[in-house]
Parts: structure tokens; sequence; C-alpha cells
């Protein structure tokens, strides 16, 4: 290929880029024109005006937004075919744009139009001669790459294509990597694409080894669905669940990037509206918080009275001496359970005690002055009402797992579920940390589901606090209004703000699948009982320990959804050589694992460093090699005892020094650094989902001894890099 072939394709390519561009600040224009217009409407002075500047302010936001997430990479295909099915060029871009004559510029990726695009191969050409992809930054070409796929139209239609480049696929492999996930929407394969473009109903799982696109792929389908059917996945929202923060900031680009906005991007400690969780369980804890007995224990406390709450109850109406006993309680308490979730019950609470303190008027002046009387007298003693705002308080989530603190409590609901040692370590965990744990975000959600969302009260002058006392710390009786007397007698309930009822979501996607606990997996399935689904997993990657008692609840979340099954068995990530390396790892411990043909070799073997003498020294001299050689990002990956430890060596190197900063960021808090920070720290679970051009694995046999599956993770470790893989031992 001589290089002036190359530089007039690229210039020919560049005017065609440049009126897309043109077109695309018009239609940029056009939509602030409408944002202005719906403003204007505002200003007619009836309702109909406000309603139809909502409508027009929405539709030129939405657009905007659009238009704005598509100028990097806008256009990056093309393809020619034979004359017969179309004799001028398509293009292919992140969205669709047509001209002033509404005649098409720009085929969005997700049409039906642009499906052959990426269907198309060299056996089944589709009727493509060439496809090309254009390599752009911003609006300038600087690339393109060539695929002939039926050479001998060439000839039969007398076609003059040029063909130029080494292949898009080939050329996106080998780029550099840095702090986030790209589209790969122009070298989507063609097995990735039938994925992507699944039956919306029910559930598409998609399976792999590692390097595969699983994760690539699934937000591409996300975008696919969002394209497809927007009212319906727009108006139910679309929820992306990734194992964590690290993980979530990697891919964030990438549906913004191909023009989706309205999608809600969650690791698992941040699946509950309100909650963010970011520090991780030790292994043991985890695995005890994760089990599906767990939510038998949750059960059992949301049914638990109070700690703290009165036990008795004692009043004199007339001639009789009327009483609640821890008798009549417990079984006003089980009724009042039985009908739905607890704090459901609170507007049912004083009628349900009213009832059996009735029963117990004997005297005949007490009966002669009559139910009514009864309760008007009764609901109007602020020592009953005090009563009833004790025994039954309105209760958070949160407060009923930090009940789990007291070992006591603990053992009572735990007994037959839990072992000793279990609830000992469940009960450190909660003592020891004030904050919530990663695995204690899907507890919470249990509790919440088991007590029921705390109903608002009606009037804004006063309201319980969480012990029961009126603001201003005063009790019942001493500041018992009309109002209050309507809010601890259960008339002035309603609805709270967010309820446990808007969860779901329109569409669920799972990544890394195989991690989820039992618990997580209940957590998630209650935002997916409507919904459609996309699950990406690869079991040999797994980090939970049982794996039937994940699948009974992975199930269970699914349960009634027609499955539709993908594999993708092609390792676009490691060069062969690497990937090499971790197949034998993964064979030799007896990881049932499901191992990918890598496409790519460097020619460069995985170095092993064994019994370094000086750990330090050995690390340094490893990364210093390895960010000598590779352009793009680089992981140091440890035990989780000894991260801090190599966090402080890299802050003390001269040469890496201004890395050291973003490594701690990226481990402390769980968030990806910004900036230009190659170097990054991570634990072996940190890892999943992420990528990066070289690794050094530090330790990899305490990496393996960390937990139970300790041996999937060190495999998942070893599937990192694309390009350098060193192990220090």
């Amino acid at each position: 290929m001589s290089e002036d072939l190359a530089a007039t394709e690229i210039a020919r390519e560049q005017e065609y880029v440049d009126a897309v561009y043109v077109q695309l600040g018009a239609s940029a224009e056009a939509a602030q024109r409408l944002a202005r217009e719906g403003h204007d409407r505002a200003r007619l002075g009836h309702e109909g005006g406000l309603v139809e500047r909502d409508a027009m302010v929405f539709q030129a936001a939405k657009r905007i937004a659009q238009l704005d997430a598509a100028h990097e990479g806008l256009v990056f295909g093309r393809l020619d075919l034979i004359p017969d099915l179309d004799p001028e060029p398509r293009y292919v871009g992140r969205i669709g744009l047509r001209n002033a004559e509404r005649d098409s510029l720009l085929i969005d990726w997700r049409a039906p139009a642009a499906a052959v695009f990426y269907q198309a191969t060299a056996a089944e050409p589709h009727g493509v001669v060439r496809r090309r992809v254009l390599r752009c930054t911003g609006p300038r070409v600087v690339g393109v790459e060539d695929e002939l796929l039926d050479a001998d139209a060439l000839e039969t239609h007398d076609l003059d294509l040029p063909v130029v480049g080494e292949g898009a696929l080939m050329a996106q492999l080998s780029r550099a990597r840095d702090r986030t996930m790209h589209s790969i929407v122009a070298t989507i394969q063609a097995e990735q694409d039938k994925a992507i473009r699944a039956p919306a109903k029910g559930v598409v799982t998609i399976s792999g080894g590692p390097g595969v696109g699983k994760t690539v792929v699934a937000l591409h389908r996300a975008a696919y669905l969002l394209y497809n059917d927007r009212r319906r996945y727009e108006s139910g929202g679309v929820l992306v669940v990734g194992p964590s923060g690290v993980f979530m900031r990697y891919i964030e680009r990438v549906l913004p990037s191909l023009g989706e906005t309205a999608v809600a991007l969650r690791s698992l400690g941040e699946v509950v509206d309100g909650v963010r969780a970011t520090r991780p369980d030790e292994p043991a804890v985890a695995d005890v918080k994760g089990s599906a007995r767990m939510a038998e224990v949750l059960r059992r406390a949301a049914r638990q009275q109070a700690p703290g709450s009165p036990t008795s109850f004692r009043l004199f109406w007339y001639d009789d001496v009327l009483t609640l006993d821890r008798g009549n309680l417990g079984k006003v308490r089980r009724s009042l359970m039985s009908q739905g979730r607890r704090n459901r019950q609170l507007p049912r609470v004083p009628q349900a005690l009213l009832d059996v303190l009735w029963r117990q008027v004997r005297s005949e002046r007490g009966r002669e002055r009559g139910r009514e009387k009864f309760n008007e007298d009764l609901l109007g003693d602020t020592r009953f009402l005090q009563f009833v705002a004790d025994w039954w308080p309105p209760l958070e989530a949160r407060e009923v797992l930090e009940w789990l603190r007291d070992p006591e409590l603990l053992a009572r609901v735990a007994e037959g579920l839990l072992s000793a040692e279990e609830q000992r370590l469940l009960v450190k965990s909660w003592s020891g940390a004030s904050d919530l744990s990663v695995q204690d975000v899907p507890l919470l959600d249990e509790l919440r589901y088991a007590v029921g969302d705390v109903p608002q009260r009606t009037d804004d002058e006063t309201s319980l606090d969480d012990t029961g006392l009126l603001e201003g710390g005063h009790s019942v009786a001493e500041l018992m209004t009309a109002a209050d007397r309507e809010f601890a007698t259960g008339r002035a309930w309603q609805p709270p703000t967010h309820r446990i009822e808007d969860d779901p979501y329109a569409h669920v996607l799972v990544d890394e699948a195989q991690d989820l606990t039992p618990m997580q997996w209940r957590m998630v399935g209650r935002r997916g009982r409507t919904a459609t689904w996309t699950i990406v997993g690869d079991p040999a990657q797994s980090s939970w320990p049982v794996p039937a008692e994940s699948a009974a609840a992975r199930a269970e979340a699914l349960e009634g959804k027609p499955v539709h099954e993908f594999h993708l068995s092609t390792n676009y990530r490691n060069s062969s050589e690497i990937y090499a390396f971790a197949a034998a790892y993964a064979q030799r411990v007896g990881l049932d694992a499901d191992l990918p043909t890598a496409v790519r070799s460097t020619g460069v073997e995985p170095v092993e460093v064994v019994d370094a003498p000086d750990l330090e020294a050995a690390v340094r001299a490893a990364v210093g090699d390895v960010v000598e050689k590779v352009a793009g990002t680089v992981g140091i990956v440890v035990p989780s005892a000894r991260r801090s430890e190599v966090n402080a060596w890299l802050a003390s190197w001269p040469e890496h020094a201004e890395h050291a900063s973003g490594a701690r960021a990226a481990v402390d808090s769980s968030v990806t650094p910004s900036g230009d920070d190659r170097v990054v720290v991570l634990t072996g679970l940190d890892t999943k989902g992420l990528e990066f051009d070289a690794i050094v694995v530090v330790r990899p046999q305490e990496i393996e001894d960390e937990s139970q599956t300790g041996r999937a993770t060190l495999y998942v470790v070893l599937t990192r890099a694309t390009q350098l893989l060193t192990t220090v031992s």
C-alpha cells in the first residue's frame, strides 16, 4: 500500500465527514431554536402554553444531548455495495443525520440498514463489496482501514474501490489502553452483532471466556434496545449493574458515546437509591452476608419487637383496669404482620390495640358509654398515644440492620441458620464499622422490603424522630396537638415519596454475573421483575464459593422469562502468548474454564520473577520495565493485605511519584483517578472487567490463598493484560 493512496483516500473521506459535521451543527442550531420557542410558549399565560413548553423543551434537550454526545467518532463506517443493491456508499455513524432535503447523510449504527456493516463476512458478504472503517480524532479523519469482502464483484461490476490499511479489528486491538472502556461500534464482529440485535423479550445471556468482549457487547445491546423501543426503555429506565466503582467508572463513557444518556450505571454498592457503599468485607464475612440464609435471618429480624420499646400498658377507664401484656401484644403483632409489611400496618395499630382493650371492659358504666365513647377517650389520652408511638414506631431498614449488632438478638433470629462462628463474624463486622459495606447493601434492601417504606406525615408542623420523640426532643405527651393525634392514631399517613414499587426498571443489564451472591441476586431481581434482561458472565471467573446457591437465586430472579443464549469464542484482549499462560494456569489448578481463541500475537512471552529476595526492588524493576515498553495503562495487582504497602512503595519511587496519588485514589475510593496517571494499584477483585496494557502481579500465590475462590480470582488477574504480563513471586 502506498502512502499516497492512503492520503488520497483519507482526503476523500474528510470531504464527506466535513459535510456531516456541517449538518450536525445545523441540527444543533435547530434544536436550540426549538428550545427557545418552547420557552416562549410559556409567555402565552395559559396552561396549554406551559404544557407545550414542557414538551418542546424536553424534546429539544434530548436532541441536544444526543448531538453533543455524538461529536467524538461521529462517522466511523462506510459500506460499498454492489450497484444493484445501492449505487451510493452508505455511511454509518453513532447517530442518524439527514440533510435539508431529507436525504440520509449518516445511518445510525443501530438501524436495520446498518446491520449489514457488522454481519457481512467474506464467506457471506450480503452484497457488500468493501467495508471501510474511518479512524477519526474529533472531526479529523486520521486513517482508514478496509476489508475487501467480495473480490469477484470488483471485476464483475467494474468498481474502482482501492483497499487501504491492515484491517479495522487488528488496528483497534493494537491500540494503547487508557482509563476508560471505549465503544467498539466500528469493529463489532458478526458473532457479537447477533447478541446485540437479539430479540428484546425475556433474557439474553452472553457467555464466554476472558477478553471476548462480553461487557462492551452488552452495553451496545442496551443502546440498541433504546434505539428500537425508546418509549418503553426511556420511560421505564435501563439499569446497568457492575461489580465495583472502579469498573463502573471504567465503562461510563461507552453508552454516552453511543448517544444514550437515559441509563443508570450502578455498582453493587449503589443499587439501592440513596445508598453508596464502596468498602468490601473480608471474604469470610462476605460469604456469610451473601448467603441465601440471610434472607430468613432478616425476615425474622423485621418481625422482632423494636428493642427498648414498652412491653406492657395499663390504664384505668371508669370501673375497669385495662392492660396490654406480652401475651396479647404478641398476638396483635403477629396478626398485624400477617397482613403485610410492618410499616404499612402503622394506620391499623391504634385500632388493633383498642380492640384488645375494649374486650376487657366489663363494668356496667363502661358498657353503657359504648365503644364510640371508649375510642374517643383513649384516642384523646396522651398516655395511650405515647404507648402507640413507642410500641410500634415507624422503622427504617438501616435501623433494623443495626439491631443485629446485639449478639443476643442476632442469636435469636439466626437460630438454626447461622453457626456461632458465622454470628461472631457478623457482629464483629457490624460493630467495627460505622459505614455500610458493599455486602451490607442487599441486606439493607431485603429489610426495606420486609418492613416496607416509612410513610410520610400529611402535616409538616411536627414529626417523630427515630427515638419516637417529636422535633425538639419533646414527647407526645408534652406536645400533643390535634395534628399529632391524627399522626399517632394512624389517620394522617400518606405514601412515601419513593416507594419500593418504584424500584423496577424496563431493562436490567448485569455484568460479571457469576460473582453475584444469592442476596445480591435478590436485590437486583426486585429491580427486574417486569424487565427484559441482559446477563453477562463466565462461571470460571466466579468469586462466589457456592455456585448452586447463586444459580438458584438467579433462577428465582428470572422466573418465567424466556432465555436466549449467546456464546462468544474469540479473545480480542490478550495476546496469544499471555492467554496461553493464563489458560495453562486454569488447567493446572482445575478450573473448568471456557478457553477462547486469542487472535493476536506479539511474540512477547510473560515474565516470571521467582523467589525475589527483595520484593520491593523486584516489583519496582518490573514496573519500570513495562512502563518503558507500553504507551498505555499499567496495573499492579496485589493481595488485599499488601495494597497499602505497595502504594507506599509507589509513592516513594521518584520515577513514579507522579502516579502515586492517582493509584491511592483508585484503591481507597474505588474510583478511577482522572488525568494522565498510567499506573494503578489494585486487588485481584478490583480488576474484574478491566484491562491494561501491562500487568505486574505481586505474590500470585497469596492472591490465590486469600479466599475460597482465589484460584478463579488469580485466573482473572492473569487475563487483564493486552501486551505485557509479569509475575513477581
